[in-house]
């Protein structure tokens, strides 16, 4: 009798869990292989960054950044040239975006944000950039 009680509180807990869709095409691992950010001029100019975000199945997404660059100045995103946050997602693939409430960060500020993004999914590769396009950057990923 306690095994069947076992079984049927494990398959409650599994029906409950926030898990993603698995055929959502952003779930996965992902290696960066482009950032650009809009210069003064208005023009796209590549960034050498490298990193990789995933998104689980079970709902959550993190991503890691790096500027080689030593001496790179913090943005609001980044702390000596690094980038590192992670947190629950939800994923709206009908408006083609996802929202991240960023549960731990590098740069603390970001603590308790919601990050809404853009996503564009096309075979193995995958845009995002952010809903207001005054932020000015794009960044490309291959699937792992």
């Amino acid at each position: 009798m306690t095994k069947l009680k076992f079984a049927m509180f494990a398959l409650a807990l599994a029906g409950s869990a926030p898990a993603l869709a698995q055929e959502a095409p952003i779930i996965g691992a992902w290696r960066m292989t482009s950032l650009q950010i809009t210069n003064s001029e208005g023009k796209k100019a590549d960034v050498p960054y490298s990193g990789q975000v995933i998104f689980s199945q079970s709902g959550t997404l993190s991503v890691q950044a790096m500027d080689p660059d030593p001496a790179a100045k913090p943005t609001t995103y980044t702390a000596n040239g690094y980038e590192t946050y992670y947190g629950p997602v939800a994923i709206d693939e009908g408006k083609s975006t996802f929202t991240n409430t960023v549960e731990s960060s590098l740069v603390r500020n970001l603590i308790g944000q919601e990050l809404v993004r853009v996503f564009e999914v096309a075979g193995d590769r995958l845009v995002i950039t952010p809903v207001d396009p005054e932020e000015g950057w794009r960044v490309t990923y291959e699937r792992l």
